[in-house]
């Protein structure tokens, strides 16, 4: 597991960059709930009354004075896009990283197997991940219990596995575009991340686009949804867990055949 542990000590920096980040935007979002109160009722009823723009974002379905409907909006668009920002560019620079920065010779006379290095560099994506979600969940649980409003636990740590399996989702799709890679792909990243979460917003608008909650992971991560019934929508994940493994099998097939330019 020598390159495993090479990766995660090759990413800390930046894993280190968006917990603390997406932690504290989550817990100053909690935070202020409290000195937001009074105004809440009134702001519900604005967002309600916005039309589309309250559809586009779920405002329409829950109640914004409570704090788990002003939770699952505000923390639950925060926490989505960040964590998806984070888990392509886990997934993009995992196995291109090599070429851009000249070290793919070096990795590749080690007596290591091409799958292993692939399965060694998918597992450091995951581990990464899964690290910044404890990181994360742990700040907005200490921030809930320092303001002491009434939430509902299960369903808060619902809304954070339901952006795990997204982030999970997001890291593998980028992770087999990594492979047919042979330079910076942080463009393709970044695009893809900020180009999902738009297709959510555009099938929550028109009526005829709604097919694409089968294609975007923030079908299943929308916290207006996950709030009100307290449930995933399996439909949405099922179709994303087989992308990611659509996107694991093809790292396999590419880098195993791929012509490495050092």
């Amino acid at each position: 597991m020598t390159l495993f542990w090479h990766e995660l000590r090759r990413g800390r920096l930046m894993l280190a960059v968006f917990t603390g980040a997406i932690a504290f935007m989550l817990g100053i979002c909690v935070l202020i709930y409290p000195e937001m109160t009074g105004e809440m009722a009134e702001i519900s009823n604005m967002f309600a009354d916005m039309g589309a723009f309250s559809e586009a974002f779920g405002m329409d379905q829950l109640n914004f004075g409570e704090f788990m409907g002003y939770f699952g909006i505000e923390c639950g668009n925060t926490l989505g896009l960040g964590g998806a920002l984070f888990a392509a560019l886990l997934g993009i620079g995992a196995l291109a990283k090599e070429e851009k920065d000249k070290t793919a010779e070096f990795l590749l006379t080690h007596p290591i197997s091409r799958t292993r290095v692939v399965t060694e560099k998918l597992l450091a994506v995951l581990a990464q991940l899964l690290a910044m979600n404890v990181g994360v969940v742990a700040v907005t649980l200490l921030a809930i219990l320092a303001v002491g409003v009434e939430a509902n636990t299960a369903t808060v740590l619902l809304l954070f596995l339901a952006n795990l399996l997204m982030q999970i989702e997001i890291a593998a799709v980028t992770f087999g575009i990594s492979a047919f890679l042979h330079g910076n792909g942080l463009g393709i990243g970044l695009g893809l991340a900020f180009g999902l979460y738009f297709l959510q917003i555009l099938s929550n608008l028109i009526d005829g686009t709604k097919f694409l909650k089968f294609i975007t992971p923030f079908s299943y991560t929308d916290g207006s949804y996950i709030v009100a019934q307290g449930k995933l929508e399996v439909k949405y994940l099922f179709t994303g867990l087989a992308l990611a493994l659509v996107g694991v099998a093809a790292a396999l097939w590419q880098y195993r055949k791929k012509d490495i330019a050092s």
